[in-house]
């Protein structure tokens, strides 16, 4: 049945249709009740009490007999079929409530007519939304409780060793550093989830001005430098003269995170190249290194919150960088994919309209 054959076959439709059919159901039952009294011999043809019946009485009796005989019957009528008429009405309400007390895994496979298929699938659609949602929060806070945990338990161990009065000046400033070191990463994670937040509650982007990207693109490679430098890496900059409508904050937070991540993932002495040129289509964006790259199971987690890919490294991220660039390029209307290969390097490419909204 197409669709716009489905939409006139609506709720509306279907229950005047169910009204005739349930009248005309009663008025044939009585017309064949009629008949059949008429043939015994107890009315005439037009339900008359004939004057010879056996039971006598006024034609206005047979009347109204008549009558209480029809609504009784079509009441009868209506109650049965409308308790199957009802059951994808009961289903839908059952369903409701196994969602309510938790069961995200109901469907519903409702055909026939229009708004409840409509609602049928909305409800599914709404099912899987929210198993999702529910599997998407489990998973945080579990990552969420091993992230924090861990640098907590790092700061408690090593300040109780502080207190060991027989431990040298030595010892005493490398676990003051592990307590810096863990209390800065404690404090980039706060930080990434408050960003993370506010981005995904964000539907409009505030504090839109004209800037240079290709400006802004230098002062992020500028400000990642000592990360760069410690490792030995090359960093090469290649960009046209960029002119973006859109905010400098949230750009600036996509640049860095996208250098820390080829910075992260690219070994000592190897090499990044960033370019950044316009488009017929808007801005384009390229940050690639010569590191450790992904196999395709990463690939399709490297956007997911806390997912980090190599373990080895997990002491230098939280796993939230990727995850707010792909927000901040949603938010913005662009697009970002990634190539890459084992043992080969990554290429993240940001695609951007020249101004946003």
């Amino acid at each position: 049945m197409s669709n716009s054959i489905k939409k006139r076959f609506g709720l509306t439709l279907s229950l005047v249709i169910f009204i005739f059919f349930v009248l005309l159901a009663a008025l044939m039952l009585s017309v064949l009740l009629v008949l059949l009294l008429h043939f015994v011999g107890v009315l005439e043809p037009w339900g008359d009490v004939r004057p010879d019946a056996p039971q006598g009485g006024a034609p206005i009796g047979g009347l109204l007999a008549m009558m209480a005989f029809s609504v009784t019957l079509g009441i009868s009528i209506a109650w049965f079929f409308s308790k199957k008429a009802l059951n994808p009405i009961r289903k839908i309400i059952e369903a409701i409530h196994k969602v309510a007390l938790g069961d995200f895994s109901v469907r519903l496979d409702i055909h026939g007519i229009y708004e409840l298929e409509e609602l049928s699938g909305s409800f599914n659609k709404m099912a899987h939304e929210l198993s999702t949602i529910e599997t998407l929060r489990s998973d945080f806070i579990n990552s969420f409780s091993h992230e924090l945990k861990t640098p907590i338990s790092s700061i408690r161990g090593f300040a109780r060793l502080l207190k060991d009065e027989t431990i040298n000046n030595e010892d005493k400033q490398e676990y003051l550093d592990i307590i810096i070191t863990e209390s800065e990463r404690l404090i980039s994670l706060s930080e990434n989830i408050l960003s993370l937040a506010n981005y995904e509650n964000s539907e409009i982007i505030a504090d839109v001005l004209e800037i240079r990207l290709d400006e802004q693109l230098r002062k992020a490679v500028i400000q990642m430098e000592p990360k760069w430098v410690s490792k030995n890496i090359n960093v090469s900059v290649e960009t046209d003269e960029v002119t973006y409508t859109g905010n400098a904050d949230l750009i600036q937070q996509v640049l860095l995170n996208l250098i820390d991540n080829a910075v992260k993932f690219t070994e000592a002495g190897g090499n990044i190249a960033i370019k950044l040129t316009n488009t017929d289509d808007g801005i384009r964006l390229i940050v690639k290194d010569d590191g450790i790259g992904m196999d395709e199971h990463t690939k399709g987690r490297i956007f997911d919150k806390f997912y980090q890919a190599d373990v080895s490294r997990s002491g230098v991220g939280n796993g939230l960088g990727l995850s707010i660039v792909k927000r901040i390029v949603d938010l913005c209307g662009g697009q970002i994919n990634v190539r890459s290969e084992q043992y080969t390097g990554s290429e993240f490419e940001v695609r951007l309209p020249k101004q946003v909204g």
